[in-house]
């Protein structure tokens, strides 16, 4: 049974390459909306014959393409969502620029998307066409809903209510198909991510001319600069708690005391716990600061703002639970197979408390959100690895046979 299956997902793969590829040839940065919805039209014609209907829901950026709704009802009662994304990372004058384009060389295939995401958009078809040609009873039984978000690059505000508003009572699973981790033979699949949250500190001083009143002023920079050393120290990597500094903007003339100075950054923990105790020692910052003026005592102030929120997706029972139907299946296919918590975020931050979550579906590759070539090889854009859909498609659908039944 193994051999057959095995052997039918190896006669498809150069058919899932070529979708792979239709996909890739499109650019479809966020902030390209015409690329994004063109290869929504792809990915909704390549469903199709496998019986979805699509459908598009606007994203509240109007700079942004629409998601994608993929709906396959079936016969019985149990249904499963499957999330992808449509967006890349690359303007298309990046790409012109770097020559970055489709390129099969070894064993890998190089382009945008081929590997974030639009090859677990391919593996995802691999899999479910091998489910309806093997367990077609299954297939025809279950109810399958696959969502792809329009701007998942720029943390979507809202892909996270169109999915969770169209989920059926009662999902199995939301299997989210970003590309596996990998260390030497052993995969692995994610089941935990860490939250972020961005922030912005500004500090206000006092405007003087820097030569004649210089005792009037109050320098902004040089408040910042004290601030952000203890945003630094706020690192904690016993407790997985990063701050990162992003960027730094202040002062108008050399001939001038800086006014005033901005920082922006983020901050990341796979706890809810440490995310939050990371948050209120970041707001403590704010206040009278250090650097007065020399005249009289005239203060800086500091003020911290959160930009924007993900929740951490911390390890879970649904997870858990969803995790071990795959290490299962794994064994019996002589598939090796570890969890993952990964640093990164995804859809999964969205819906995990909604629905039991398991991400990594997708195959194997790296340097994503990467388009330069050197020479000498030190740098290399993003790939993908042919040889991974396959053993990744077979695991999945042995998976998804143990999950369903």
């Amino acid at each position: 049974m193994e051999v057959a299956l095995r052997a039918w997902l190896e006669a498809r793969l150069p058919e899932t390459l070529a979708h792979l590829k239709s996909m890739v040839d499109v650019n479809s940065w966020t902030l390209n909306p015409a690329g994004v919805n063109q290869v929504a039209r792809i990915t909704s014609d390549l469903f199709a014959p496998l019986g979805f209907t699509a459908s598009s829901v606007p994203s509240v950026n109007p700079a942004y393409g629409d998601h994608l709704v993929l709906t396959r009802p079936g016969s019985g009662p149990a249904s499963v969502a499957m999330v992808s994304h449509l967006d890349t990372v690359f303007p298309p004058e990046e790409e012109q620029r770097n020559h970055f384009a489709w390129l099969p060389e070894g064993d890998r295939i190089y382009g945008p998307g081929t590997h974030d995401i639009k090859g677990g958009t391919a593996l995802l078809w691999l899999t479910l066409s091998a489910l309806a040609s093997h367990d077609p009873a299954l297939f025809n039984a279950t109810t399958w809903q696959i969502f792809l978000n329009s701007s998942e690059e720029v943390l979507s505000a809202d892909f996270g209510d169109v999915v969770r508003s169209r989920l059926l009572p009662g999902a199995k699973a939301a299997l989210v198909f970003e590309a596996e981790g990998r260390a030497g033979d052993v995969r692995k699949l994610v089941v935990a991510r860490k939250g972020r949250g961005s922030w912005r500190i500004t500090a206000r001083g006092r405007g003087s001319h820097a030569g004649v009143t210089h005792q009037r002023g109050a320098n902004a920079i040089t408040q910042l600069a004290l601030t952000l050393q203890r945003v630094h120290a706020l690192t904690d990597h016993s407790r997985d708690l990063t701050f990162n500094i992003g960027t730094i903007r202040g002062g108008s003339g050399l001939n001038r005391v800086a006014e005033e100075a901005v920082a922006e950054g983020e901050f990341r923990a796979f706890s809810p716990e440490v995310w939050n105790h990371g948050r209120d020692q970041l707001f403590a910052l704010a206040g009278p600061g250090e650097i007065r003026a020399a005249s009289d005592n005239f203060p800086c102030q500091v003020s911290v703002e959160l930009i924007s929120k993900s929740d951490p997706w911390p390890r879970n029972p649904g997870t858990n639970a969803l995790f071990e139907h795959w290490a299962a299946a794994a064994r019996e296919i002589e598939f090796p197979l570890l969890p993952e918590a990964r640093g990164g975020l995804s859809d999964g931050n969205l819906l995990w408390d909604a629905v039991p979550t398991l991400d990594g579906l997708g195959p194997s590759g790296d340097n994503d959100h990467c388009s330069e070539r050197s020479a000498d090889g030190s740098k290399l854009p993003e790939y993908v690895l042919p040889a991974s859909f396959v053993p990744k498609a077979h695991l999945n659908v042995r998976a998804l046979q143990r999950l369903l039944t």
